[in-house]
């Protein structure tokens, strides 16, 4: 009876240890477990409390992808970031079959609405088109989300930072776009990000409740644009109290010398959270910055730590 509990006892441990470091693969040609991502996401069990990794083998997945809000603690890896790319082409003003037309909100060719979600080495897209209007690549509500070494691709609205209520952290990641292409309630941290602008247009339109003290905020990433772009403001407030900061940032020619946007209505400037600190580039002079927009102080530059930001939540 011993030797039944000892046996039993090490076939619960085996099977623990597995749960824990669970790989699904997803590969086009067949050779994984799944042939496409949406099928992996399907198979994460509901109200999963145990990590479980999501390999996705080179290729371009043309699918509409949702992670369900029970789905949580899913890895998600690509095999490369420049050739695993997850790609739709919904955006607004386009009918569905059902009738209903696509906005912003439905517009995403990723939905994750999962806490603790993962990824890395991966690619986002929305391949509508420059002038298919709001057409959002990746859309991002759950709590603790990290994107390490990505790519998120597209034109107007590409990063949606979603969920008032939402935490976020992207790391060494690429963002391109046209107009507010990052943009959102949630808070969130680029951290040695490339942020690159594809129209004389705005890079951030942040819509931060006022009871939230952080944002958007930006440690030590590169802002570029398109050759011949020098109409580009860092940000416009799409809600009253947006919060954006810049920080250490290397901010090219193509940033506007006011810097910012009040969204064709003054009142925001009273309301508006923007601040830089520390910035370099030819768009970092602040000389012509509006008296709206803060320029920190050290003692206030050093408050802006990812504990300060994020809390409970070591993102690192």
């Amino acid at each position: 009876m011993r030797k039944l509990f000892i046996i039993f006892n090490f076939l619960v441990l085996i099977h623990t240890i597995n749960a824990q470091n669970r790989t699904i693969i997803v590969s086009k040609n067949g050779t994984g477990n799944f042939k496409n991502v949406q099928e992996a996401f399907n198979s994460i069990p509901t109200d999963n409390k145990e990590w479980i990794t999501i390999l996705v083998k080179n290729g371009t997945y043309h699918e509409k992808l949702i992670l369900d809000t029970r789905k949580n603690f899913v890895h998600l890896k690509g095999e490369n970031k420049d050739s695993t790319i997850l790609t739709y082409d919904d955006h607004a003003g386009l009918k569905l079959a059902n009738g209903d037309t696509i906005n912003t909100w439905s517009s995403p060719s990723v939905f994750i609405y999962a806490n603790d979600f993962f990824a890395e080495n991966i690619s986002f897209e929305n391949n509508a088109g420059f002038k298919a209007g709001q057409a959002v690549a990746l859309y991002v509500h759950g709590d603790r989300a990290k994107f390490i070494n990505c790519r998120m691709l597209g034109f107007q609205d590409v990063l949606f930072c979603s969920g008032p209520s939402s935490r976020q952290y992207y790391k060494d990641c690429y963002i391109e776009g046209t107009t507010d292409f990052i943009f959102g309630p949630a808070t969130a941290v680029f951290k040695n990000c490339h942020i690159h602008s594809k129209k004389n247009s705005h890079v951030t339109a942040a819509s931060t409740p006022r009871e939230l003290p952080y944002g958007f905020v930006f440690f030590n990433c590169n802002l570029t644009a398109d050759t011949g772009l020098n109409k580009v403001s860092l940000g416009r407030p799409w809600q009253p109290c947006a919060s954006v900061t810049y920080l250490h940032c290397n901010i090219g020619s193509h940033i506007v010398p006011e810097g910012w946007n009040n969204w064709k209505n003054p009142a925001n400037e009273k309301t508006a959270r923007y601040a830089e600190y520390n910035n370099y580039g030819p768009g970092a002079n602040t000389s012509q910055r509006p008296i709206w927009i803060k320029q920190l102080t050290k003692e206030e530059a050093d408050k802006y730590t990812l504990k300060n930001i994020f809390g409970d939540w070591n993102v690192e």
